[in-house]
C-alpha cells in the first residue's frame, strides 16, 4: 500500500491526523499534512482508509 498526499489542495483540516496519528501529522505551522509513512504495512490499511475518508477535500489517495 503507498499513500499520497496532494499538496495542491490540502488545507490542514487534520482530519487524516486524528483519524491515523501513526500515518499524518501537521507540519510545524500547521499549513499542510505531513505523510510520516508513506508505505505503511497492511496492519495500517483500516486506519488509513478512514483517514481518505475523513478528508474534507479529498487529498489522499492510497493505491494497492
Amino acid at each position: 500500500m503507498k499513500i499520497t498526499i496532494n499538496l495542491d489542495i490540502c488545507d490542514a483540516h487534520g482530519q487524516c491526523v486524528m483519524e491515523a496519528p501513526d500515518l499524518f501529522a501537521l507540519d510545524d505551522d500547521d499549513e499542510v499534512v505531513r505523510l510520516l509513512d508513506a508505505e505503511p504495512g497492511e496492519e495500517h490499511r483500516k486506519v488509513a482508509e478512514r483517514a481518505v475518508q475523513s478528508c474534507p477535500v479529498q487529498a489522499i489517495a492510497i493505491e494497492g
